[in-house]
């Protein structure tokens, strides 16, 4: 029962993934304990029958010996016994037991009583069933030795119940060939007709198989798709979608067992028009819609539609639907343009840095010699501005600089207490902030996997955008460590500045956005780059400290306790523009006051 090797018959993509033997083999056990049981049934039924026909006989004194009753019994008991108490054995084992339990007894049985006969009773017919069992459930050996063994039966008969050489005894012999030849022909036939119902199972039941699995891959890949699919009848009813369509079309918290009809749902007659006229065009058709979630919410899609193929008559086309959310691919966009604007932004920044030294250095000559005030305050201005262009020149390379580096550079593990407070008391002298600035260290153990010069960049970013939105009263601006969980230490930097608008939140950390005409836009874009290189996470809430309202910007840096920690490590955590869901870690009594969220 070897399957065939037949073209017509190409291997499944999955079929690297199946064991074709050991499938073949439980499935053909399977379907000769099936056809065994038949047969075993048939067996019990016609030694049933045989038993109450030599019971009649016998009362009728019409038979032949009595003792055929006894042998009747006899077979009805191993029938009986070897259906309901003998094991099956394996299809094709010709050397079993249950071979001369089956076969051997009937054509026994079936002999004597066709030996013995009286009367116009033939029992020959009764010979086909050993015949068919040893050819539908053995071998073809098996099945032409049965085949063999009634011809010979037939004959031996035919020649030992008339006179040798006379008309009777030719014509029982050419019965008994005619007969037996039946029996060979019988035999090879329903042996080959097994054989190909056998394989042709396997391949069905593999096939079957290969197709389950195929369609659970293309449900798990229809169900991950993060585009819309949705398969819709010529009455404008939805059949199948996938939870990206129903979260487009109907928000994130959609009934499960909703019946959704196009026509019927307000605010989708865009995309019921666009499939009533591709059933009525017969074509594909591509449209961008605009659906209405609710009264305040509405959203544009491209929608594309595909018609499959008709299946006979009475069998209707479906359309496909497939709904790509257009503000997905503007945002794909807009990422493709900032990546093109910030390299060449670069290699502007390059070829601006040598003409504005320039600049600068001849700016200071000639400070050194003017003297009018007119004059003084113009060089100032020059002065102001050629710093004003440095510092968006650094901004913009400083962008290039914080990409991850690809030699395995690795980072030393840096004390944060020490490290905080000497950057911001150089930012305090800098900018001259006295009163301004607290600084409120509670990590003295922590270390942390940062390079210092990246990590003094990060503050001093946050702390001019502190600096820039605060009121200027004292501590007015708070930098505060702490620890943040058993990994993780946490770094924030507070100011009383007002609250952000919700047009500034959504593009906080953007490149190139600012609220400020005079403002890079790259400050916090540094910020996150800087943190997602090293596996921190950093985020903006609104809090509260010492019963005043500001604004909180704050870094959750992964742990070190000692040597060196790879700067390119991977991220403990999922990153994100913003992490509006962190939990606060909580101060001990003896820490401050800590920062409420609102």
């Amino acid at each position: 029962m070897a399957q065939d090797h037949n073209p017509s018959f190409a291997p499944s993509w999955f079929s690297t993934f199946e064991d074709h033997g050991s499938l073949g083999r439980e499935q053909r056990r399977h379907a000769f304990e099936r056809l065994w049981r038949a047969f075993m049934r048939a067996r019990a039924f016609i030694a049933a029958v045989l038993l109450a026909l030599q019971v009649f006989e016998l009362l009728n004194h019409s038979g032949g010996p009595n003792w055929l009753v006894l042998v009747s019994a006899l077979h009805l008991t191993a029938a009986l016994a070897v259906m309901f108490w003998w094991p099956v054995d394996n299809p094709g084992k010709a050397g079993g037991l249950q071979w001369p339990l089956t076969i051997g007894v009937d054509l026994l049985v079936f002999a004597l009583l066709q030996f013995f006969q009286q009367g116009g009773l033939n029992y020959t017919p009764l010979f086909a069933l050993p015949v068919l069992l040893a050819a539908v459930l053995g071998s073809m050996t098996l099945a032409l030795a049965t085949a063999a063994s009634v011809t010979l039966f037939l004959l031996g008969e035919a020649a030992a119940s008339a006179a040798l050489l006379s008309e009777v005894s030719a014509s029982r012999f050419l019965q008994a060939g005619l007969t037996g030849t039946g029996f060979f022909i019988i035999a090879l036939l329903a042996n080959q007709l097994a054989v190909r119902l056998a394989r042709e199972e396997v391949l069905a039941q593999s096939s079957q198989a290969a197709a389950r699995a195929q369609a659970q891959v293309n449900e798990l890949v229809i169900e991950s798709l993060s585009e819309g699919v949705l398969v819709v009848d010529p009455h404008g009813v939805v059949r199948n979608a996938n939870p990206a369509a129903k979260s487009m079309l109907m928000g994130e918290h959609y009934p499960h067992a909703a019946k959704l009809l196009l026509s019927a749902r307000h605010g989708w007659e865009g995309l019921s028009h666009l499939v009533n006229e591709s059933f009525a065009l017969g074509q594909p058709m591509q449209s961008e819609v605009r659906i209405d979630i609710d009264e305040f919410t509405s959203h544009r899609f491209f929608a594309r539609t595909r018609l499959t193929r008709t299946q006979g008559e009475g069998h209707a086309a479906l359309c496909v639907l497939f709904l790509e959310d257009l503000r997905e691919v503007e945002a794909r966009v807009r990422t493709e343009k900032l990546a093109s604007m910030g390299r060449m932004s670069a290699a502007v920044a390059h070829e601006i840095r040598n003409p504005l030294s320039a600049i600068t250095q001849a700016n200071a000559l000639l400070d050194e010699e003017v003297v009018e005030p007119g004059q003084k305050r113009l060089t100032r201005m020059i002065e102001q501005n050629a710093q004003r262009l440095s510092r968006i020149v650094d901004d913009i390379l400083n962008v290039a600089r914080v990409q991850p580096h690809q030699d395995g550079a690795y980072a030393a593990a840096l004390p944060l207490d020490p490290t905080v407070r000497q950057i911001t008391h150089e930012w305090n002298r800098q900018n001259q902030v006295q009163g301004i600035l607290g600084v409120h260290l509670h990590a003295p153990q922590a270390h942390v996997g940062f390079d210092p010069e990246h990590l003094r960049r990060l503050l001093i970013n946050l702390l001019d955008n502190a600096l820039r939105h605060a009121s200027g009263k004292p501590s007015s601006i708070r930098v505060i460590t702490q620890p943040g969980g058993t990994d993780r230490v946490r770094l924030s930097v507070w100011s009383d500045g007002a609250p952000l608008e919700a047009s500034v939140l959504r593009h906080l950390f953007e490149p190139f956005f600012s609220s400020e005409s005079r403002s890079s836009g790259l400050g916090l874009y540094i910020c996150r780059e800087l943190c997602e290189r090293y596996g921190a996470q950093i985020a903006y809430q609104r809090s509260r400290l010492d019963q005043r309202e500001g604004n909180e910007f704050f870094v959750l840096l992964p742990g070190a306790t000692a040597g060196n920690l790879p700067a390119q490590q991977s991220l403990a955590y999922p990153m994100g523009d913003s992490v509006p869901g962190l939990t606060r870690p909580g101060l001990s009594q003896a820490d401050p006051p800590s920062l409420s969220t609102l």
